[in-house]
């Protein structure tokens, strides 16, 4: 057995916070050391508790749980899992900025005290707080590049074409954050299209590419089944299916479906990694950033042998090194770098494949 992980429970509401000391002490290996009503509370109650893991309220009135957020990560990094209202736009936009901030997960709230969702939530909140008790939190946060939208001359539309290079990733836990300092730190003049997968619930993908959108150079949009992958465009694969390219005549095409799961996840990356490497030949770089599992693992394999490229996110950046490290284990990498160094070496791979052709 492993040692007690001491929790904070921050929640405006007093029903809430005795529901979640039920659900976290319901397992042995979590107590809850106290509980916080607001992010101001929150904040004192992490200097003098200090507790090994906090599920945080996101929408809480005075200092509410974005700002609480980043003071921990900040001044005081530990592992934190979110917890936001039924969905919405503005709160899908909300977590995700949370999970860009650092969080490690994110749940659901009930929607009620009799809730015919709690048994789903009780599952995801335990899965969560699982999760957060192997994390390891970097002691001090990057800052995130601001967006410029105003200032930022945009890409030319009409210039662009079909891609003949492209850049695949996965992505798990932790995967927000990380794909943040990827996008920022892309090359505007980057002459691929770029292909993401995941993992996470469909209802937050929109949010998710419109944020990634803010944040770097390219646009960044929710993939459409056969649409076609043109260059210096980013995909994100969409909600509980699959994304792979096919070649349709003369242009790569995107193709979603709904087949089983694989590696116990769908979109997975894996067949995305090998339909590119099928596709683009020597003209792809795979990279695998922070999660538990090992998706990504035989897809970079897959691209390496098609004479691809292969990055994989460093051990120290990683909020879990599962996939990182499988990756490595399986395939190698040309490049083992943190997430603000990946768009660099992804243009110097693909350049170094287009001098030598």
């Amino acid at each position: 057995m492993g040692q007690t992980k001491r929790v904070l429970v921050v929640d405006d509401s007093a029903f809430m916070r005795r529901l979640i000391t039920e659900i976290v002490e319901s397992r042995s290996e979590f107590l809850v050391v106290g509980t916080a009503r607001d992010g101001s509370d929150a904040l004192a109650k992490v200097r003098s508790l200090r507790p090994d893991i906090v599920t945080l309220d996101i929408e809480m009135p005075g200092v509410d749980g974005l700002t609480a957020l980043a003071a921990i990560m900040s001044e005081m990094p530990r592992p934190v899992v979110m917890l936001s209202a039924a969905g919405s736009e503005t709160g899908n936009a909300l977590t995700i900025k949370a999970l860009e901030l650092g969080a490690v997960e994110f749940v659901r709230k009930p929607s009620g005290p009799v809730s015919i969702d709690l048994v789903t939530v009780r599952t995801e909140l335990l899965r969560a707080l699982s999760a957060a008790s192997i994390v390891r939190v970097p002691q001090s946060a990057p800052a995130i590049r601001e967006e410029r939208c105003d200032a930022r001359k945009p890409r030319d539309a009409s210039s662009a074409t079909p891609a003949t290079s492209a850049v695949v990733i996965a992505a798990s836990t932790g995967g927000p954050k990380a794909l943040s300092e990827v996008v920022a730190h892309l090359p505007e003049c980057l002459s691929a299209a770029v292909l993401i997968v995941q993992h996470m619930p469909g209802e937050f993908l929109v949010s998710l590419a419109r944020r990634l959108s803010q944040l770097g150079p390219l646009p960044v949009t929710v993939a459409r089944n056969e649409e076609t992958v043109m260059s210096g465009h980013v995909y994100v694969a969409p909600g509980d299916r699959h994304m792979t390219v096919s070649m349709r005549g003369t242009r790569p095409v995107i193709v979603t479906d709904a087949g089983p799961a694989v590696c116990g996840v769908r979109p997975s990356a894996d067949p995305l990694f090998a339909s590119a490497a099928r596709v683009f030949g020597e003209n792809v770089v795979g990279v695998v950033l922070t999660g538990m599992g090992r998706d990504g693992s035989d897809g970079l394999r897959a691209v390496r042998a098609a004479g691809g490229g292969a990055i994989v996110q460093d051990r120290a950046s990683s909020i879990i090194y599962g996939m990182p490290r499988a990756a490595l284990a399986a395939a190698g990498a040309d490049r083992v770098v943190a997430p603000r160094l990946i768009g660099p070496a992804v243009h110097d791979l693909l350049s170094r494949r287009r001098a030598v052709a």
